[in-house]
């Protein structure tokens, strides 16, 4: 019998504390830093702010999926020494695409249910600005009157050659499938940008967020690794893609497609950021009286159609409420990831969830899709709203190219049931 869905379930697992770099429009001030510098930045900060001691970190899971220099092999091993773990600790890069943050924590649990270690150091970074130019076919040289064949990294990545269409083109089908009009699209995409405009104005993105500076992370015995950013600025500290965009303006957008929904204006926006958490034992949380983000219930990832990918969330999701005995009337709120307009409506859509549980501070739209790290973004800023709310369950999703979604539910155990 097939299965439905991968799922895993947690007895005793903890988000101790979240941090991210602001997420900066790609091609502007972060554009010559690596990714596992900014992986080192945010891990760092998350030690710090937490008081976790590095000395009790015994595994570093980390993800990024696009290289941002020739060493990326090297960047989870990297972010944890520069971040103070011990040299015996080991590291592990993972990859499951946009859901490769969720996949971090995922694994993490795992790692802690089995007895490796208690407390985990989780890291996602991506630099969409220094995805590569490559070529795949020239190790044995170039013929004569051959076609030198480079390709864009990123560019090249939002096709998937199975079904032969691109991801904006898997949104175009969702939109037909539901019936989503480009007016409905271009609505949703307002309310992400209003509500990041908000959350932002209210400080609410700045407490998950460490300021980004100019500053060298030293090693003793090894060569010293530095973040400069870009041009004159001297410091990062807020999100740079949310701004004012009223329906009216993202109308007159050209779309991407012949009488298609999706737009510029409409999709995820390109960024470049990095986010980290500790993934915990209760045991290890208690005695060190820790007081975390959230518990980690469950993951479930499921695979769709590849035509449709977006539509992913929906049968992760559904695993994670049947498994628990819950409804969607009982998640406080849902962090799903906007990968592009009609993929998220059509989502909102099948699972009938409220909008005003929705991606209540922004989503991706506004604030950006920096791929490895969008899934612990996610995570942090859906804990936080919750126990904002006093909810006591908090759902966190994407989608996944390829035709797979991912999900992940948290709780507050402080709530009131």
């Amino acid at each position: 019998m097939a299965q439905a869905a991968f799922y895993s379930s947690f007895k005793d697992i903890w988000l101790v504390g979240g941090v991210r770099t602001p997420m900066v429009d790609y091609c502007t001030s972060f554009s010559q830093l690596s990714p596992t510098d900014m992986g080192i930045k945010v891990a760092r900060e998350v030690l710090a702010r937490t008081g976790i001691d590095p000395a009790d970190i015994g595994s570093v899971v980390a993800g990024n999926m696009a290289p941002g220099d020739a060493y990326q092999y090297m960047l989870p091993r990297h972010i944890g020494l520069y971040a103070g773990v011990p040299i015996s600790t080991p590291a592990i890069m993972v990859q499951r695409i946009c859901g490769t943050g969720f996949e971090l924590i995922r694994q993490a649990g795992d790692q802690i249910e089995r007895g490796y270690t208690e407390a985990a150091l989780i890291v996602g970074s991506e630099s969409m600005t220094r995805n590569p130019i490559a070529a795949f076919g020239h190790r044995s040289g170039f013929k004569l009157g051959a076609p030198v064949e480079f390709q864009d990294y990123m560019w090249e990545a939002l096709v998937d050659p199975a079904p032969g269409i691109t991801m904006p083109q898997t949104a175009e089908n969702l939109a037909k499938k539901y019936g989503i009009t480009r007016a409905e699209v271009d609505e949703y995409a307002a309310y992400s940008f209003e509500r990041a405009l908000k959350a932002q104005a209210a400080g609410f993105h700045a407490g998950e967020i460490v300021p980004v500076v100019n500053e060298t992370f030293r090693l003793d015995g090894y060569n010293d690794r530095h973040i400069k950013l870009q041009g004159k600025l001297s410091e990062a500290a807020a999100d740079t893609h949310p701004r004012p965009s009223p329906v009216e303006v993202l109308a007159k957008l050209r779309t991407l497609y012949p009488d298609g929904v999706q737009t510029g204006g409409n999709s995820s926006a390109l960024v470049d950021a990095a986010a980290a958490t500790i993934v915990a034992s209760g045991d290890y949380v208690r005695r060190n009286d820790k007081a975390p983000l959230a518990r980690v219930v469950a993951a479930a990832v499921a695979g769709v159609p590849p035509e449709i990918m977006g539509i992913g969330p929906v049968p992760a999701i559904r695993t994670l409420l049947e498994r628990n005995g819950l409804t969607v009337a009982d998640i406080g709120c849902f962090e799903i990831n906007e990968a592009q307009g009609a993929q998220i409506v059509a989502v909102e859509r099948e699972l009938g969830i409220d909008r005003e549980r929705l991606n209540v501070n922004g989503g991706a739209i506004a604030l950006g899709h920096p791929l490895a790290a969008t899934g612990v973004r996610l995570s942090i800023t859906a804990a936080r709203e919750m126990n904002r709310r006093g909810a006591r369950y908090c759902v966190a999703s994407a989608c996944i190219g390829g035709g797979q979604g991912i999900a992940l539910l948290l709780e507050n155990p402080s709530a009131s049931h």
